[in-house]
């Protein structure tokens, strides 16, 4: 298949499991919670059920990592190229029923996340999905529709620093000490505190400056946001300045510091 062709059968996987994942979340769930004390919830693997099966159809050959068969032991062997699957990133957002949480689908190749797609169900009347290919520099919003289709796909990229201070996004149920003191480093003029992989599409539309995220994360946490952002001219540095890899031992991501236009300070002062 083409990169355009694995995009928007992404696209397609996404708006799919989002449908169901908002359905879930209008009607009520149980929470439960994983050997990690993580919550879960139906909408987790009915999520990745959807997303699961579109994959296979549409790419039987390439190895899938997703978040709750990793949770449950089951994660394939990846070479070269795979998809990186967050069927629910936010769930904590999900369950306290403040809609910051997404449907995150990542396409990898030598390391590196090349297509993107997120899709906020809960981001708008329909929900809210951005989409990005890092190889041809796209990246692109678009809304929903009753019916179903995208809207019209709005281009998307960053934004100059503002003179009058950055747009500083962090995590809401996942700050850190460390984090605060970095950002002690800079001319801040905004702190947005927001879930799920939303931080990275805030930088990409040209809505914030800088994310840096000093605590743990999982690859596919990070990867469909991170191929957003690189898509519209952003970038996502690990601690040693060089672009934050996929396929780490144990899908465990290091520190990292993503931004827009702006070049960011080194993580050790």
């Amino acid at each position: 298949m083409s990169e355009g062709s694995v995009l928007e059968a992404s696209i397609e996987a996404a708006l799919d499991a989002g449908r169901k994942v908002r359905e879930i979340y209008r009607r009520g769930f149980a929470v439960r919670r994983k050997d990690d004390a993580t919550p879960v919830t139906d909408a987790d693997h009915a999520s990745e059920a959807i997303i699961l099966a579109h994959l296979a159809n549409v790419a039987p050959s390439i190895p899938v990592v997703a978040e709750e068969a990793a949770a449950a032991g089951r994660t394939p062997a990846v070479g070269n190229e795979f998809f990186l699957v967050d069927p629910l990133d936010g769930t904590r957002e999900f369950v306290a029923r403040r809609g910051e949480f997404t449907v995150n689908i990542a396409l990898v190749r030598a390391g590196a996340p090349v297509l993107g797609v997120v899709y906020a169900p809960e981001s708008g009347p329909n929900g809210l999905l951005y989409a990005g290919d890092a190889t041809a520099g796209v990246a692109f919003r678009a809304e929903p529709q009753a019916d179903g289709q995208l809207a019209a796909r709005e281009p998307i990229h960053v934004r100059a620093v503002p003179r009058s201070g950055l747009t500083a996004v962090a995590s809401r149920s996942h700050g850190s000490r460390e984090t605060d003191a970095y950002l002690e480093r800079y001319a801040v003029g905004e702190r947005v505190s927001i879930g799920s992989s939303l931080k990275f599409c805030l930088l990409a539309e040209g809505k914030a400056d800088l994310y840096p995220r000093l605590g743990a994360t999982m690859e596919w946490d990070t990867a469909a946001g991170h191929a957003v952002l690189v898509a519209a001219g952003g970038s996502v540095i690990a601690p040693d300045g060089t672009p934050l890899a996929y396929g780490k031992p144990g899908f465990r991501n290091t520190w990292f510091i993503a931004s827009g236009s702006l070049v960011p300070l080194p993580i050790a002062a």
